[in-house]
Formats: structure tokens, C-alpha cells, sequence
């Protein structure tokens, strides 16, 4: 007698032919106009490959599982965007209803989103990926083949995350700028204390700096850009890039570190090349997967952090630079990443043991800072 959980369990954890028939045939719907069709037959794959993949037993498996609900949510996407187009030219038509009575047809023959399979939400989202594509184009396939290369599922979440936030230009994003909300550094000073003088090598505009000074830290500040900022002494910036600076006196270090690219490689060099004592990376918590980048690995595995410190409540919004926009709120988990010298080898400086700890920034902000070492 069959059960009902196998019932329930897809196939497709080892054998994918059944589901990728239907995302074929959601993408010949597609391809033949019936984006209603493409659409109701994308969801239903994209629902099974999701279910899928948390029964799949190894990588290989896990990362088949992924593609395939990939493939669904972005044929069920561009159906999306192919409604708010369809709908859109309804209503402009006078086809289809712009809400409220039926006046703008004298005999009240027109359509609703509901008549037509549809939920307001669901024009509104189809009309975010349309407009999110003319803006963009390729991004709605580019989101998800980055949480692929990144070994991560593709979800309707994660998309949603990458149209919400990608409201600026490469050109509008200037430097990447990101300013540190000055409660992440209070609550790390909270729990964690660095020597009297530290190193912020990517100040920015000094939104770290001025929450050490606060707390009686002297900081030497440099950043890749001129932004001019000047420490209270009115010492200003360093323009230098990070990645080809050596060590000099040795300092703690705390920073906010660029994104992207450079982050891996910023951070190794960190430990290669400045061997601090003690230093405290401000990081978005996805940076804790991945494995296909040596520099993330050799932090990560070899020269590990001794602690996290995971915020158990998103921070503030991080806007970057110069943004004078509607303020929203955060949808990143961050951690501080502290790594503290205990053993010295040249092999394993930074010891073999990474401690977790979950951490609220609001709960923080209450508390006092601890003071630098050495002070009082």
C-alpha cells in the first residue's frame, strides 16, 4: 500500500523527466501566447521543485532540484510580465476594469482581474517585474542565476528582494556607498573590545568613525575614495586602496567592508597582510555561505573568525549615498564577524573555533560600551 507522504514526495529528487516536461510545456504555452497557461503550468513546477529540493539527498541533487525550480520561476516571471502588458492594454482599450462601476463601456461589458483568473496582487507584482525589466533588462534571469552560482534556491522571496532593492543604476549607485546605521557599531561595542587605537580602512563618510570616537577610541580612517572625511582631531582620510596597502603599525580593525567583488579579497588581505590582533568585519549573513571563492574560504575555514555576532533583528535601512527617497526598511540579516588572535603559528593565528551569538540591536542600544583596552 502506498503512504501518503510518498504520495506527497515529488519524484523529481532523482529523476526530473516528469517536471521538466511540464516546464517545457509552460515555456511552449509561453512561446504560443498563452501566458495564462505558461503561468499556471510555471507556479505548479516551481511548487513541486521547491518541495523537492528539501528532500533531496547530496549536492548533485540539491543543485538539479534548484535549476529546475529556476527554469519555472522564470518562465512563470516573463508570463508575469507579458499579463501586465496584456492587462495593461485592456484597460487602456477599455477591455478591462480600472476598478470601481463598470462606466467606461456604455453597456458595462468589461472584465475584472478576478473574471480573469487574476488577483490585484497579482497584477500589481506582474506589473513590478515589467517595470522592473524596462529598467533593467535581464534582471529578473540575472537574480536567479546568482542564487544558483551561489549554490542557493531560487524562491519567489529572493526575487521579489532583488527587484525591491534594484531601484538605482550601476551609474546612480555611484561608489556603493552604504552608510553603517550607528546602532550596529553601539552593539558591537557593547560585547566586544579593540585596543585604543584602531584602523577603519573603507570609512566612507564616517558614520563607524564617529561611533568609535564617541566611545573613546583614536582611529586612523582611509578609504579608496575622497570623501574628505576628517576625523574630531581634524585628521583627514587617507586615500588609499585597501587591497594594496601593507601592514604598518599593528592596529585592531573595525570596518564596514565594501560589497561585492572586493569583499572576499578585502578581508583576506585584512588577515594576510595586517594580521590585526583583533578585527571586526560588518557582513551581510549570506556571506557566511558559498564556496567556490578561495579568499572566502581561506577566512572562513582556515583563518576562522572566533565570533559571530548575528543580529537577531534586521538593522535599519543601509541607503546608499546620496539617496533622498522614500526610507524603507531592511531587508538584510547582518552579523559582525570578529576575529580575535589566540594561537600564534603562522599556519593558525586565529585559532579553529568560530561561537555564534545572536544579538539585538535594540536591546543594545540600552547598554553602555565597553571601554578600548588599555583605557582607565
Amino acid at each position: 500500500m502506498v503512504s501518503e507522504a510518498e504520495i506527497q514526495t515529488p519524484a523529481v529528487v532523482s529523476d526530473a523527466s516528469d517536471l521538466a516536461a511540464v516546464i517545457e510545456r509552460a515555456r511552449a504555452c509561453l512561446t504560443d501566447g498563452d501566458v495564462l497557461a505558461a503561468k499556471m503550468l510555471a507556479a505548479a513546477a516551481y511548487d513541486q521543485a521547491k518541495v523537492a529540493q528539501r528532500f533531496a539527498a547530496g549536492e548533485g541533487l540539491i543543485r538539479k532540484a534548484h535549476q529546475l525550480q529556476g527554469d519555472a520561476l522564470l518562465i512563470e516571471s516573463r508570463a508575469k510580465i507579458r499579463i501586465a502588458d496584456e492587462y495593461d492594454a485592456a484597460q487602456t482599450a477599455g477591455e478591462a476594469s480600472k476598478g470601481g462601476p463598470r462606466r467606461n463601456v456604455p453597456d458595462g461589458n468589461v472584465f475584472t482581474a478576478s473574471e480573469a483568473g487574476l488577483s490585484r496582487k497579482e497584477i500589481f507584482e506582474a506589473r513590478k517585474l515589467r517595470d522592473a525589466e524596462r529598467g533593467a533588462p535581464g534582471i529578473v534571469e540575472r537574480a536567479i542565476a546568482v542564487r544558483l552560482e551561489q549554490g542557493l534556491e531560487p524562491t519567489k522571496a529572493s526575487l521579489r528582494h532583488s527587484i525591491g532593492t534594484r531601484t538605482a543604476s550601476k551609474e546612480e549607485r555611484g561608489n556603493n556607498l552604504y552608510e553603517t546605521p550607528p546602532e550596529a557599531t553601539h552593539a558591537l561595542l557593547t560585547v566586544e573590545r579593540f585596543t585604543a587605537h584602531v584602523l577603519e580602512p573603507a570609512v566612507g563618510r564616517g558614520a563607524i568613525l564617529r561611533v568609535l570616537e564617541d566611545a573613546g577610541y583614536a582611529v586612523d580612517i582611509a578609504d579608496k575614495i575622497d570623501y574628505g572625511t576628517a576625523t574630531s582631531d581634524g585628521v583627514v582620510q587617507d586615500v588609499a586602496d585597501f587591497l594594496k596597502s601593507t601592514a604598518g603599525e599593528a592596529r585592531d580593525i573595525v570596518t564596514n567592508p565594501p560589497y561585492g567583488e572586493a569583499m572576499n579579497a578585502f578581508i583576506a588581505h585584512a588577515l594576510r597582510a595586517h594580521r590585526p590582533r583583533k578585527m571586526a568585519m560588518l557582513l551581510n549573513w549570506n556571506a557566511y555561505c558559498g564556496f567556490e571563492d578561495e579568499d572566502r574560504n581561506f577566512w572562513l575555514d582556515e583563518w576562522k573568525p572566533a565570533r559571530i555576532w548575528a543580529f537577531s533583528r534586521r538593522l535599519p535601512m543601509m541607503h546608499r549615498d546620496g539617496w533622498d527617497g522614500p526610507r524603507s526598511t531592511s531587508q538584510m540579516n547582518t552579523a559582525w564577524l570578529v576575529w580575535e588572535r589566540a594561537i600564534f603559528s603562522d599556519e593558525m593565528p586565529y585559532g579553529d573555533m568560530t561561537v555564534t551569538n545572536r544579538i539585538d540591536w535594540q536591546v543594545q542600544a540600552d547598554l553602555p560600551v565597553l571601554e578600548p583596552e588599555g583605557a582607565g
